[in-house]
């Protein structure tokens, strides 16, 4: 008999809900994420239970309980329960009646089997009793074992039902997968033979699945698979892929954690910020990014000008995608940029020079200075104007 264990399943508040649904003699199983990660021994961060109990019985025992319910998809079965203050996402047992794709119909249901069978991938299938012992109604646990990601029962069927899953595939094997068993040949295929489907989802949802991807630790094999099964191609027209793996040994090297967009900047493709719908931060940074990778600057005019993480970025980026050499003293240069402190201001400059002629004079004393190192002083800068 397999069971969990950890702080998040044994703290009072989440005991409590359990307490709340059992007391009433209905079940509360931990299901997917917070199961999966529990046996792998890495981070619980949501927690999310599955019922036979109907929303609305969720939401009296609630109140009964003293604990705040909020109705956050309760036309598909969901309310969480916050109990001092930890969301916990309650779901009842569903099973699809009708899907078109993107979105299900679903009908509540008294077995956790129904449930099981409408989920994704095998060891999202997984649940757990209040007391962490693991029940496995689809051998999701061997497959987790094996670091196997493999939808339930027909790929195919799975991907018709939310077109996203094939994202999410590559996805959760960037995250669990085995590399050297490498990936299953039926969903790959799958994927491939339906990619059409790909074209009808939300810009939002591929980019958020797209970030959570590239912020594995390696993302580069699931996403060179993407682009052979033709979905890199759909997903993210013009990206190309090949600098990705230059990109995280060389990450590796310096030093730096993944960052998804970094990563994204190393791909390219059309249009990416409207295209994944990236907030407004998000897609100027990237833009910034891409910019400058094609730019002569080297590390201390970018760490002046945009900061040493930024600039640590841009070079990285170079000499991922242009096949360069990380510049000697990289971090000491960048470090040296981003302390430099420009000697000069518009006042300086004024009256003597006013209007276009000031922004001009001011750009060339500044190229001066930085191609002088930042060692011209002020004095200096003032007799070259």
């Amino acid at each position: 008999m397999t069971k969990i264990t950890g702080d998040w399943i044994t703290r009072p508040a989440t005991q409590a809900v359990c307490v709340m649904l059992e007391g009433a003699g209905y079940q509360a199983l931990f299901v997917g994420g917070c199961v999966r990660n529990a046996l792998l021994g890495t981070e619980v961060n949501d927690i999310d239970i599955a019922t036979d109990a109907h929303p609305d019985q969720v939401v009296a025992l609630a109140e009964k309980a003293g604990l705040h319910a909020i109705p956050t998809g309760i036309d598909h079965g969901t309310v969480t329960v916050v109990s001092d203050h930890v969301p916990h996402e309650i779901t009842t047992f569903r099973k699809d009646v009708e899907t078109d794709g993107r979105r299900a119909v679903v009908a509540f249901s008294p077995r956790v089997e129904d449930d099981a069978h409408r989920r994704d991938f095998t060891m999202n299938a997984l649940y757990a009793c209040s007391d962490g012992t693991v029940l496995d109604p689809l051998g999701g646990l061997a497959d987790l074992d094996a670091r196997r990601v493999r939808f339930i029962d027909d790929a195919t069927e799975r991907l018709q039902e939310d077109y996203l899953r094939a994202l999410r595939f590559f996805r959760f094997h960037a995250w669990y997968g085995d590399e050297k068993a490498g990936m299953d040949a039926d969903a790959l295929a799958a994927i491939a033979a339906n990619l059409d489907g790909l074209e009808t989802l939300s810009r939002e949802r591929v980019g958020a699945e797209t970030l959570k991807l590239l912020a594995a630790p390696d993302p580069a094999p699931a996403v060179g698979a993407m682009r052979a099964t033709g979905a890199l191609a759909r997903l993210l027209p013009g990206a190309d892929d090949r600098a990705l793996a230059p990109l995280v040994h060389l990450e590796g090297q310096v030093g730096v954690a993944p960052d998804a967009l970094r990563r994204l900047a190393a791909l390219g493709g059309d249009d990416l910020p409207k295209r994944l719908r990236l907030s407004r931060q998000d897609g100027k940074r990237l833009t910034l990014l891409r910019e400058q990778i094609g730019t002569p600057a080297g590390a201390a005019e970018l760490g002046y000008r945009f900061g040493k993480d930024t600039g640590c970025d841009v070079l990285l980026l170079r000499s991922a995608v242009l096949e360069m050499t990380l510049p000697d003293m990289m971090q000491a240069d960048l470090t040296k940029g981003a302390a430099a402190r420009f000697p000069i201001s518009a006042t300086d400059l004024m009256p003597d020079v006013q209007g276009p002629a000031l922004g001009a004079a001011l750009t060339k004393l500044e190229n001066l200075w930085i191609a002088s190192g930042f060692t011209l002083d002020k004095h200096t800068l003032l007799a070259l104007k």
